[in-house]
């Protein structure tokens, strides 16, 4: 997934701090209290290519195309009851 996918996707980036000189950080978007999606940060990249994960699960829930979790947050959204 590229940078720009996940920006579409809603994420909303969170600045970290500098790492190497560079600026450190990564995206986040709270679906509910509890229920986070996450990507890695920037620096913790070997490519160019983002992933987003559920945030804080034992074994690490990943995804890593941007239709798979465009429908996840789709299905999410959709069920909250309000």
């Amino acid at each position: 997934m590229t940078e720009k996918e996940i920006q579409l996707l809603g994420l909303q980036k969170e600045y970290i701090g500098e790492y190497e000189g560079d600026e450190s950080y990564y995206y986040a978007l709270d679906i509910v209290n509890g229920l986070t999606l996450i990507t890695p940060a920037n620096e913790e990249l070997k490519t160019s290519d983002w992933s987003v994960e559920i945030f804080n699960t034992d074994p690490t829930i990943r995804f890593n195309k941007f239709e798979e979790v465009q429908g996840l947050i789709n299905q999410l959204t959709s069920a909250i009851v309000k």
